[in-house]
């Protein structure tokens, strides 16, 4: 997410605690941290909705393809159907 390394880490440490002195600083740490962990937690929860909205688009469009070729079934069964009944009938004008 932020390309921040060890050195940049140290950099802003020592400013904080240039600005904030050694009294304040653990606790200020400790906020920062709860802070960060809130984050993060929040960031993965909006990864997994958005991993889910994608799963149930994928499956909205897999019903989808089985509803259109259900219909094509459907159509192939009534389509025998009908040619069936059309041979009898020609059968029957026929004989």
């Amino acid at each position: 997410m932020f390309d921040i390394g060890f050195w940049e880490f140290a950099l802003i440490g020592i400013i904080a605690l240039v600005v904030v002195g050694p009294e304040r600083m653990p606790s200020i740490a400790r906020a920062a941290g709860k802070y960060a962990g809130k984050a993060k937690r929040f960031i993965a929860k909006i990864q997994e909705d958005v991993s889910e909205e994608l799963e149930v688009d994928k499956f909205k469009e897999q019903l989808s393809a089985m509803d259109k070729d259900a219909n094509i079934v459907e159509i192939l069964d009534e389509t025998k159907k009908d040619i069936k009944d059309i041979k009898t009938d020609v059968k029957k004008t026929t004989t």
